[in-house]
């Protein structure tokens, strides 16, 4: 049982939120849980019945307003999943909105924390390393990937992949910077008013439930699109989607979440990289073809050789820090994450093709 009774989680309605708000109620019945979310999404309020059948308290509410914030009840626990999440946004138009959402919107539940004395769980990205200093990193092409070759490591840098100590300095995306921003908020309010708080930086979280987009979400997408018979196209580095990330089932994520609950002496705004490793990753023409197993369809692939500025061409998570303190390792493989995307849009085909099509 987890030291603390109440957890308010911001972002409830969304992928990450309302699985982790479903299955800490399932894990621990007596604990109450709130989930927190503007429904700006679409999709999120396809989340609601489920909530609700779970015991999950839903409170419609924008943490970019003050007003919604201090509406909120007591709790004990804040875990902030609330986040504008595509590494695109104020890339083509006004950052404002990414602010007041990813920077604005923290601090106001960092604030609600601090009033309630509560603990703050953040779920940060590890777009917060900087593009340039990744993407020059010396690299290898194989024959359905990329691959990192560096012999003479720098910091932060090793066979395991990118750990925390990897050099901050440079652009990010102001995705990436909104995230690194509010880390640092984190730890001078643990440091200054005591807030037990721990930040973890995800990579590509993924699972059922999400709502693929180009930009987030993109192994839904690569599902949904095979599924529904409808084209992809493989954008940047030459268009042959030898791109490669890591992935994190978001049960993977909730199985961390509760050891790291059970030791709250720990929280004193650490951070670690939490993700797959080079064992659960990925390039886009290899899941391509799990895709097409998975689901018996092929789709047409178009190529766009161009590469936007925010993308990368590998990017894989040392975890090692997170799993030497809690003993914990990721479990489901690629295939298994496909898998269990495929079976979850099959059984909701109706509700989510006008979505997801």
């Amino acid at each position: 049982m987890p030291p603390f009774k109440s957890i308010l989680i911001t972002g409830g309605a969304g992928f990450v939120g309302a699985n982790l708000s479903v299955s800490f109620k399932r894990a621990y019945a007596d604990v109450r849980v709130t989930a927190v979310d503007n429904l700006k999404r679409r999709g999120g309020e396809l989340n609601l019945p489920r909530l609700r059948r779970y015991g999950v308290d839903f409170l419609h509410g924008d943490i970019r307003c003050p007003e919604d914030v201090d509406a909120w009840p007591q709790y004990d626990l804040l875990i902030d999943c609330s986040a504008e999440p595509s590494v695109q946004a104020g890339l083509h138009e006004s950052p404002l909105p990414l602010l007041q959402n990813n920077l604005v919107g923290t601090i106001h539940c960092l604030e609600s924390a601090r009033r309630r004395e509560a603990a703050f769980l953040f779920l940060s990205t590890s777009r917060v390393y900087p593009i340039e200093r990744l993407n020059a990193l010396p690299w290898r092409e194989e024959a359905t990937r990329f691959v990192w070759t560096a012999e003479n490591n720098p910091p932060g840098l090793s066979a395991a992949g990118v750990a925390e100590e990897f050099p901050l300095e440079g652009a990010r995306s102001l995705y990436g910077a909104t995230k690194l921003s509010a880390e640092l908020l984190i730890q001078e309010f643990a440091y200054s008013h005591g807030m037990p708080a721990l930040i973890n930086r995800c990579g590509i979280l993924t699972g059922p439930r999400q709502m693929g987009k180009v930009d987030q979400g993109v192994v839904t997408l690569w599902v949904a699109r095979h599924l529904f018979r409808r084209g992809l196209r493989y954008i940047g580095y030459g268009g042959r989607g030898k791109q490669v990330r890591d992935m994190l089932h978001v049960d993977d994520l909730f199985d961390l979440l509760v050891l790291q609950l059970e030791k709250p002496a720990d929280w004193r705004g650490r951070i670690y990289n939490v993700g797959g490793g080079w064992r659960i990753s990925s390039s886009l023409q290899e899941l391509t073809e799990l895709c097409r197993a998975a689901t018996g369809n092929t789709v047409p692939i178009e190529s766009v050789p161009e590469t936007s500025p925010v993308d990368l061409r590998i990017y894989v998570t040392d975890s090692r820090r997170v799993e030497n303190a809690y003993g914990w390792r990721p479990h489901r493989t690629v295939p298994q994450i496909v898998d269990d995307i495929v079976g979850w849009v099959r059984r909701h085909e109706d509700d989510l093709r006008p979505i997801i099509a």
